[in-house]
């Protein structure tokens, strides 16, 4: 049987539902363009309760995840987050996630709703030679995702505290709409806002979560605020140049492939697939991870060849139009001998070869949109 979070009765009476990851999830409300240009110029409301989530904690916590984390997570301080990624021996992707550091020996670990058994496994299964305690806390816990421009106003309308003033990964507890929330300045937009956990809340409590929700919906009306489904969230987080796991990276995918070497602290000691990445690190990447802006009409699809001239460098493993850009954009694999910024590549969009260009991420104007806009 598919799960549903709590909020599905919403998503049922107002929007389209899709399976996603084992669940009935909504895919849009009012259609894709509209809800991503919403989140884009203003502001739009997620339910990301799909998510794994997971709470570490005890005397070996930081030591632990120092281990199975690529991230050095010693040097992260209480209320800090970092995004990160989890390996296997070969310095595979295993998933991708964010952490928390909620006290000294407490960490809140959020990954990916199609790794939730898959991580909690890999978690439990190298736990054993700490001291440490693991509980799932993905039913128990409501997180929905506030992004855009005017996400953080909202939320500052209806807490009990600043909360502009928390930095971007970083996280506070706080009263919002008369909920007691933890709030991390995190999202998977390219926009800035919030991503809520409204802990203690069963699916037995969905009422609970649907006034929460209400509530900020209520508080976001004079902005224009709209509830988004995971149809623009895949366009957002492709347009800000990140990856979608199972599609962009997997565990044959090690995060120098994709240009994720900031998620890694090679020398910080002794952590899963340090030895596969330091291999790779003396032979040589062969392939990266690019976007490629279309310059002529075509959508590109996951799965497409890309060519320069006529021989065959690699493949788009995430493809859309972009509703902001108004042209087909896409990531891919090519041959590192191809991934300069501004090299011409063709990509077959069924049987005609269609020109862009390599570019780099994410492909807006940042100083127009996202969370480093100036204007």
């Amino acid at each position: 049987m598919l799960k549903r979070t709590h909020l599905y009765e919403f998503h049922s009476k107002y929007g389209k539902i899709v399976e996603f990851a084992g669940f009935e999830m909504p895919i849009w409300y009012e259609g894709i363009i509209p809800e991503h240009l919403a989140v884009r110029n203003s502001v739009g409301l997620f339910d990301v309760t799909h998510m794994g989530r997971a709470i570490v904690e005890g005397p070996d916590a930081t030591s632990f995840l120092n281990y199975v984390l690529a991230r050095d997570v010693s040097s992260v301080n209480v209320m800090q987050g970092k995004y990160t990624v989890m390996l296997n021996e070969n310095g595979g992707i295993i998933d991708d996630l964010t952490f928390f550091k909620l006290e000294e020996e407490k960490y809140l670990v959020v990954y990916n709703a199609a790794n939730r058994e898959k991580d909690y496994k890999w978690l439990l299964k190298h736990s054993n030679n700490f001291n440490v305690k693991l509980s799932d806390v993905s039913d128990e816990v409501v997180m929905l995702a506030i992004q855009g421009p005017k996400a953080v106003d909202i939320i500052q309308s209806i807490a009990d505290r600043d909360v502009k003033s928390i930095r971007r990964y970083w996280c506070s507890f706080a009263n919002v709409a008369g909920k007691d929330v933890l709030l991390t300045r995190t999202g998977y937009t390219g926009e800035d806002g919030f991503e809520i956990y409204l802990w203690n809340t069963p699916l037995s409590a969905s009422d609970k979560a649907l006034k929460f929700w209400n509530s900020i919906l209520d508080a976001g009306k004079e902005f224009g605020i709209k509830p988004c489904g995971l149809g623009a969230r895949d366009t957002l987080r492709l347009e800000a140049g990140m990856c979608l796991y199972g599609h962009d990276i997997t565990e044959k995918t090690t995060p120098y492939e994709a240009k994720l070497d900031f998620t890694v602290n090679i020398d910080k000691g002794e952590f899963i697939g340090r030895e596969a990445l330091l291999k790779q690190l003396e032979e040589g990447i062969k392939r990266v991870r690019v976007g490629i802006k279309l310059i002529e009409r075509g959508i590109p699809r996951e799965g497409y060849k890309i060519y320069h001239d006529d021989a065959e460098i690699g493949v788009v493993t995430s493809g859309t139009f972009s509703p902001l850009l108004k042209c087909g954009i896409a990531m891919g694999y090519v041959d590192v001998n191809y991934s300069v910024v501004d090299t011409q590549v063709y990509i077959d969009i069924r049987g005609k070869k269609v020109k862009g260009l390599i570019v780099n991420m994410p492909f807006y104007d940042t100083e127009k949109y996202g969370w480093r806009r100036k204007v």
